[in-house]
């Protein structure tokens, strides 16, 4: 098994994973407000009327102007709220409703319970630099590991570790990614796992991935010989699809994990499994990322899938959470398709494992049509080889019958993201379907002058 324990794993024991702040979780609870007002004079004053009223501390207020409509305003603050000061809190966004209007207010919240009666839904990032917020909030591994990992006990290999974990820790969003100068015995493990894989790739994975690998080879120093640097391949997808690469000491929660493929950004790890045991990784190491996941992510309609995934799980109740990360788990992870009326993978579980590989597109393992419902009600193991998969007839029908599903999720708004500022955009008013169609009649208009131009 490769890799068995990737972002779907849940921490129970860990509160502050499931929803991340936007200041730091240390000391009273951390909680973000959002509203708009209108732009005249004193405006802003009123609406922080409640918050002084009801002695609710502000850390933090920034403002903009809201797209859809010129005349108001849009404002995010953060604020403290001790246990005592629950009544108080409730009592304030009830005000604030009173002046802005319900619709107009939103509260986002990083706490399990999720107040119902303050209209509260878990916290997500609303920019793509937010992302930062949780990518120190590791569930497992980094630089500890357990007592039962392959590298327990190599010293050295666990002051790599560190190291690695360190360059995560101390990203800031904008920044290139660190390069790393791999040692003699990493560059030996991924020696070993790249010949075996790629001897496997053109009878096993699917067309799209064999498109993009010698892409890779060409442009990103894929070879036996070296390790591929994060920066160089986050470039490299950022040209394709948009995407790119964090680095990430480890495991993160469901939740972050997923929040990030809503802004296209793949959380990668960058150091490699231990080498007493290449074939094996008990967690996600950059052998994983860079040979299972990126070429993928080089691929529209599945750089689109996945983002699909992402904006689903934006605000969504834990409960969906786990639906979406088991629906992530059966496809970008293990995914299996039919080509040319044979079975190929496309998930990075089965691209980046021999025996996964091997399995996925034999008689031993059980097939089952791509279904979304039976999908996210079905429980799989995390450390043997997956005994069933769900064959999807392309990335387009996936994509359709995932989108189809999420709207089943309970939240007061749609999340869309909005690639020109990088930010996620709340669907919950008219004003804001208005300014969509808008936009999509101006695209519709250089779609039009480009057919006209064409000749017959």
């Amino acid at each position: 098994m490769d890799a068995k324990k990737r972002r779907t794993e849940q921490d129970e024991n860990s509160k502050i994973s499931k929803s991340a702040s936007y200041v730091s979780t240390v000391g009273s609870e951390k909680m973000s407000v959002v509203f708009s007002v209108t732009n005249e004079p004193s405006a802003l004053i009123k609406a922080l009327g409640p918050f002084q009223n009801n002695n609710i501390n502000l850390t933090h207020i920034e403002s903009r102007p809201l797209s859809e409509d010129p005349e108001k305003y849009k404002f995010l603050v953060n604020l403290e709220l001790s246990d005592s000061q629950e009544e108080q809190f409730k009592k304030a966004i009830e005000e604030l409703r009173g002046i802005c209007g319900k619709e107009c207010v939103q509260v986002l919240s990083r706490r399990d319970d999720a107040a119902s009666a303050a209209g509260e839904v878990p916290w997500f990032p609303i920019k793509i630099s937010e992302l930062a917020r949780f990518a120190s909030q590791i569930l497992s591994y980094g630089s500890e590991l357990d007592a039962d990992h392959p590298g327990f006990t190599d010293e050295v290999y666990r002051k790599r570790r560190k190291m690695f974990a360190d360059i995560a820790f101390n990203y800031k969003h904008g920044e290139p990614i660190p390069a790393v100068e791999y040692n003699a015995d990493e560059l030996e493990t991924w020696k070993t796992v790249y010949t075996k894989l790629s001897s496997l790739f053109e009878t096993h994975a699917c067309k799209e991935f064999q498109k993009v690998w010698p892409l890779l080879v060409q442009n990103c120093n894929y070879t036996k010989d070296s390790i591929p640097q994060l920066q160089q391949v986050s470039n490299f997808l950022k040209d394709c699809t948009g995407f790119s690469l964090r680095p990430v000491a480890g495991l993160l929660s469901s939740r972050d994990f997923l929040a990030g493929l809503a802004f296209r950004v793949f959380h990668s790890t960058q150091y490699i499994r231990h080498g007493a045991n290449p074939m094996y990784t008990p967690e996600p190491d950059v052998c994983h990322e860079l040979i299972g996941h990126v070429p993928l992510f080089a691929d529209p309609e599945f750089a689109a899938f996945s983002q699909e995934i992402g904006l689903a799980s934006l605000g969504a109740p834990d409960e969906w959470i786990e639906k979406l990360a088991t629906l992530y788990w059966f496809t970008i992870e293990f995914g299996v398709c039919m080509e040319d009326g044979e079975l190929k993978a496309y998930g990075a579980g089965c691209i980046s494992s021999i025996k996964e590989l091997e399995n996925c597109v034999s008689s031993n393992s059980k097939k089952l049509p791509f279904e979304v419902e039976n999908i996210v009600t079905t429980s799989y193991p995390i450390t043997t080889i997956q005994p069933v998969y769900f064959v999807a007839p392309s990335f387009a029908e996936a994509k359709r019958k995932v989108m189809e599903w999420a709207q089943q999720i309970p939240r007061p708004f749609t999340a869309h993201y909005n690639p020109y500022t990088q930010s996620v955009e709340l669907i919950n008013k008219r004003s804001n379907c208005v300014k969509m169609i808008r936009d999509l009649a101006n695209e519709m208009k250089t779609l039009e002058d480009a057919v006209m131009k064409l000749v017959d």
